[in-house]
């Protein structure tokens, strides 16, 4: 005798649930192949549930944990990094220049999106909120030797300066700014700079219509790989003695390396573009200097008096 639909349905359910108090209806040939072809096909459905809650498991959370901790083991002993607090696309594009010049950084993120595309990275990243100070802690903020805040919202950054300047008054800040008079703010709340994307984004297309060929090319220079070319700033600090009171000129810089110094910043924080060859040196100024890296080196070098180079 076959089956209602009702009985049929309270059967599934029962062996599915594995209850099996009793079946519905005396079972004639037909419901005992039926019966069986569904215990089969729940046992199925009940290997890959568990299957799949077990990779998630294995995989995710518990994958996710070690790794974390892990990462945080590593950021508690770091010295002179930058942490960045958000990766968005300027935290990105910040990030990528740092490890162009392999400078060692943490990023602070708190979109669970973002994190998974972190998390499969070769970076250093904490999950939490950048305004919270123990967050700021937890990316050993008092070692750092730069913090640069990308939050998109300019109240959470000025939080972010105000809780950073106060956890590691030498550090440099740079902080992003997407309102007028954000800027001064941010200045007074301890950032050393203000950067406002939309403004610079104006300016740039307003000189690509008057100055094309020099924005290119600036922009060409500044966006090569550190190994073929680099704008480097060098410190005169550990200037040797031969050198001191002599004048660019003197130190043959172009011949003796193949860089160019194209600016200086003098003992007054004034700039010199293009300085002239008369210029004197002292331990003081620090040079702007464009060539490869390797031209770079081999005038770093010469500044401090090893010619071995």
């Amino acid at each position: 005798m076959g089956f209602t639909f009702t009985e049929a349905f309270f059967m599934t359910i029962i062996t599915i649930a594995t209850v099996g108090f009793k079946e519905v209806h005396e079972l004639d040939e037909q419901g005992m192949w039926f019966t069986a072809i569904l215990i089969i096909f729940s046992f199925g459905i009940f290997a890959y549930v568990a299957t799949t809650f077990g990779h998630y498991l294995i995989d995710g959370i518990f994958s996710n944990y070690y790794r974390d901790r892990s990462v945080k083991r590593k950021i508690s002993k770091l010295k002179n990094h930058v942490v960045i607090c958000g990766y968005g696309r300027n935290g990105k594009q910040a990030s990528i220049e740092l490890i162009e010049h392999n400078v060692s950084l943490v990023i602070i993120e708190k979109e669970a999106s973002t994190m998974e595309e972190l998390r499969g990275s070769q970076l250093l990243y904490l999950e939490g909120d950048a305004t919270r100070e123990e967050v700021l802690q937890e990316a050993n903020i008092k070692e750092a030797k730069a913090m640069i805040t990308t939050l998109p919202v300019d109240a959470d950054n000025l939080f972010v300066v105000l809780s950073a300047r106060e956890l590691n008054p030498e550090m440099t800040i740079i902080s992003r700014a997407s309102i007028d008079h954000s800027d001064s703010k941010l200045k007074r709340a301890g950032a050393n700079n203000v950067i406002m994307p939309d403004k610079i984004g104006g300016q740039r297309m307003a000189k690509l219509v008057a100055q094309p060929d020099v924005v290119e090319f600036l922009e060409y220079v500044m966006l090569q790989s550190a190994e073929s070319v680099a704008l480097e700033e060098i410190s005169c600090d550990n200037l040797a003695a031969c050198f001191a009171g002599k004048s660019i000129r003197e130190l043959d810089i172009r011949n003796e390396s193949g860089a160019n110094i194209i600016g200086m910043k003098r003992e007054d924080n004034s700039y010199l573009i293009n300085p002239l060859p008369e210029i004197l040196l002292t331990p003081h100024d620090r040079l702007f200097v464009l060539g490869t890296k390797r031209q770079v080196e081999r005038l770093r070098k010469i500044i401090i008096g090893d010619f071995t180079a």
